[in-house]
């Protein structure tokens, strides 16, 4: 099935209502998508390094920030 839609002419109440719509279809098949290994090898990693007590942790806040400072 082909849906044409011209997102340029969409409004942005019906770009988000759109967004939510795909993404509450995405979250009701969210058994159909495979995790790739490379996936499932980063969270082990992650895993291991809090159990070893390597892992570092911040607050939201903080983390976010940061990202915005990286950006700049």
């Amino acid at each position: 099935m082909g849906i044409a839609i011209k997102v340029e002419e969409m409004s942005l109440a019906e770009k988000l209502e759109t967004m939510e719509t795909l993404w509450d279809d995405l979250c009701r098949h969210v058994h159909d998508v495979a995790v790739p290994e490379w996936h499932h090898e980063v969270l082990a990693a992650r895993i291991a390094d809090v159990k070893d007590g390597n892992a570092r942790f911040t607050d939201w806040e903080s983390a976010k920030e940061t990202i915005r400072e990286s950006l700049k």
